[in-house]
């Protein structure tokens, strides 16, 4: 029982300062495809819910909605867009400046339209890695810029009498902003 409540205290004194925060973003992506000769480049944005402190430990629940420009998937027109779930964890670093550097890694869902006689929408996981920095506004506010890069795994494509799984890596430079309550 000792063990317990000397785990629960030290557990409120990690997050002693922790707040909610909500943010978004917007950011240009570069997906390559493996096995495809094609890539994809568009923007992205992001609608982001999080607890935490900007200093140290946060975890964050996001939606992102993907602009298409590649027809990868679909057999008549571009593939549609994809709308997606995160879930990341964040470790910011407190060197005593200014700004506060972070890593952040997660991994999410989503799904994404697309036009096959036999299959309407795919399916996919990612697994997502990124570095960046948040800048401090004030006490509320603060802008959070960062790379991420992401793998993703997309469900198999109906080919008729066959089956084709597709992977691919995405690279993203993003630009946002942070409420902090």
């Amino acid at each position: 029982m000792k063990k317990i409540i000397l785990f629960l205290l030290l557990l409120s004194s990690l997050y002693a300062d922790a707040r909610p925060y909500i943010g978004t973003h917007i950011g240009v992506y570069n997906e390559t495809f493996s096995g495809v000769d094609t890539t994809n480049a568009s923007t992205v944005a992001n609608l982001s819910v999080g607890y935490g402190n900007r200093k140290s430990y946060a975890v964050e629940f996001s939606l992102n909605y993907l602009n298409n420009n590649a027809q990868i998937f679909s057999t008549s027109n571009k593939d549609g867009n994809r709308l997606g779930f995160d879930i990341d964890l964040i470790k910011a670093f407190d060197f005593n400046s200014y700004i506060f550097p972070f890593v952040k890694v997660g991994f999410g869902s989503g799904i994404q339209t697309i036009e096959r006689a036999n299959q309407n929408s795919l399916s996919y996981g990612s697994f997502q890695l990124a570095l960046g920095t948040y800048v401090p506004l004030g006490e509320h506010f603060d802008i959070e810029a960062g790379y991420e890069i992401r793998h993703l795994s997309y469900e198999d494509v109906n080919l008729g009498t066959t089956r084709k799984s597709y992977t691919s890596v995405m690279n993203t430079l993003y630009l946002g902003i942070n409420y902090r309550f």
